[in-house]
């Protein structure tokens, strides 16, 4: 039954997020700032985790693909499959959660237990637009774009690393990752990414703008959000999966 009462006050908070902002240039300044807040403030970990991550796969496909039978361009198309299908998405989106889903959920929560929400309803404004609405569409907007570029890193992560490592010669790398390209996979990872981004920022300032209490509960729903958040991810990632690569 607490499920359910959850799902209900989620879909309320939804309806209230999603109406239309009264002063349209403040929402627009908003969005900016969290695009910067929430999304250019990601990119160094971006950057290092997708390098890194990239390298790793590509030198985990070299040793064990040590196979004369099986030749050396299918490594470099495994780490591109792996990066567009599979990482610069759901994996991605699994981390950033940890980062931009705490801060979403402990910064709302805040405004809940120290009364500048009720402040804001007092006054007559739509809290949940006038402060969940910026994230929503600036997390929209920025992490498609971050995961394409965290599957560029990857590539050129394995780019590096393979040939460094001697598992695989650039021509072969290069020839892998061209190999049977389907551009579909691009699309496919930049859909999982938004309905991520959405599930991540929206259950997260829900566990923030419920809070009830003190610091400590903050730090809970803070938690909560990142746990649950990750549990739906890894769920619509297995529907998504199904629906688009059937």
């Amino acid at each position: 039954m607490r499920f359910f009462e959850h799902i209900g006050k989620y879909l309320f908070l939804l309806r209230k997020i999603f109406s239309k902002p009264e002063r349209f240039k403040i929402f627009m300044k908003q969005v900016l700032q969290e695009i910067e807040l929430l999304g250019l403030n990601s990119i160094g970990l971006v950057v290092i985790i997708s390098l890194f991550s990239g390298a790793v796969i590509t030198l985990q496909l070299g040793y064990n693909m040590d196979n004369p039978f099986l030749p050396s361009y299918l490594i470099g198309m495994g780490n591109r499959e792996t990066m567009l299908l599979e990482f610069s998405s759901t994996i991605l989106c699994l981390i950033l959660t940890g980062k931009i889903g705490s801060q979403v959920a402990s910064e709302i929560g805040s405004m809940r237990v120290t009364e500048q929400i009720d402040s804001l309803e007092m006054m007559g404004i739509n809290s949940a637009n006038y402060l969940i609405l910026p994230k929503v569409v600036a997390v929209l907007l920025i992490l498609p774009l971050l995961s394409i570029v965290s599957a560029f890193l990857g590539i050129a992560g394995g780019l590096v690393a393979g040939p460094l490592a001697g598992v695989v010669k650039i021509a072969d790398y290069i020839e892998g990752i061209t190999f049977v390209f389907k551009p579909f996979y691009v699309f496919f990872a930049v859909v999982k990414t938004f309905v991520f981004s959405f599930i991540m920022v929206t259950i997260s300032s829900y566990f923030g703008y419920n809070v009830e209490g003190g610091a400590l509960e903050v730090g809970k729903a803070s938690t909560n959000a990142v746990v649950t958040s990750s549990i739906f991810i890894l769920i619509f990632d297995l529907i998504l999966t199904q629906l688009l690569l059937q």
